[in-house]
């Protein structure tokens, strides 16, 4: 994986009975126009992974869909 920034949140799911190693980066970044942008990285441990990069207008409203994500995520079980 890349270097990640200070403010990156970082989880995992493992499950070896599942041979499941994955992880997800989720950050917000300021965007090129002024607004914020939902920078997400996942994929299995060990590669690059695949990467999407959302845009806002707000940092809140970047805010409100990274804690969307995350919740998600963690009912799905992933932890870190």
């Amino acid at each position: 994986m890349d270097q990640l920034q200070p403010d990156t949140i970082l989880i995992h799911r493992i499950d070896p009975t599942r041979n499941m190693a994955r992880f997800y980066a989720l950050s917000i970044e300021p965007s090129l126009f002024g607004g914020s942008s939902l920078v997400r990285n996942w994929g299995r441990i060990g590669t690059r992974g695949r990467y999407r990069i959302e845009l806002f207008e707000t940092q809140e409203q970047a805010e409100i869909s990274l804690g969307r994500i995350l919740k998600a995520k963690r009912r799905r079980g992933y932890c870190g």
